[in-house]
């Protein structure tokens, strides 16, 4: 493992970039668990939050996959400008753009949401539900790349958390991607996604200025 000195100062855009990174977890958590407990039919221990994308009220979850997706290449482009490594920010920039897919490619509704929807999998799965789990794929795979490859640049009790972070993200996303409908998985899963989202938030905040700002 590299161990990096991290700068004490950085520029207010720079601030700016990272605190992008602070803010994309509350607002992707946020927005999905409110969705989760006011929606009707959605059951946190059978639902992914991708299928919020879906009913009169999917716009809500298609923005929220946008501004989250926006927050994180933000945060990558503030981590490339403190940090000295180039894969870590390129590889969390890899999951804001799949993030930013998830939100034009729209999973496919499924399990009883929204109301009226066929209880289990989708019989057939539609071409935007393909690039939406492709692109998802992709984007899950980056992450935990992504966490390996910042927390190379961090101290050590920083760099053990970000490692952990990704193994447990990929145990979560690994238990999805397998096709089990236990509740256990799906909500290992939402466990998971809050983890991931805390460590941005608090790498980011980790990596702000320890002094005066220019």
């Amino acid at each position: 493992m590299t161990t990096t000195t991290l700068p004490t100062r950085v520029s207010t855009p720079t601030r700016t970039l990272l605190t992008c990174g602070i803010l994309a977890g509350p607002v992707f958590v946020g927005t999905g668990v409110l969705q989760g407990l006011t929606r009707a039919g959605f059951d946190f221990t059978r639902h992914p939050a991708s299928i919020l994308a879906n009913g009169s009220l999917g716009f809500v979850q298609v923005a929220n996959f946008l501004v989250t997706g926006l927050l994180t290449l933000a945060a990558a482009a503030g981590l490339r400008r403190v940090l000295p490594g180039r894969w870590g920010p390129r590889l969390l920039a890899v999951y804001g753009v799949s993030l930013l897919c998830a939100g034009v490619f729209r999973a496919d509704p499924q399990d009883g949401f929204p109301l009226g929807t066929p209880a289990g999998p989708p019989s057939s799965v539609s071409w935007h539900g393909v690039l939406h789990f492709a692109c998802g794929g992709v984007g899950f795979a980056a992450l935990v790349a992504a966490c390996f490859a910042i927390g190379s640049h961090l101290p050590p009790a920083r760099a053990w958390y970000s490692r952990i972070t990704g193994l447990l993200f990929l145990v979560g996303f690994g238990g999805v991607a397998s096709g089990s409908a236990s509740p256990a998985v799906t909500l290992g899963f939402w466990a998971a996604v809050v983890l991931a989202w805390a460590w941005l938030a608090t790498t980011s905040a980790h990596l702000l200025p320890r002094g005066e700002s220019r």
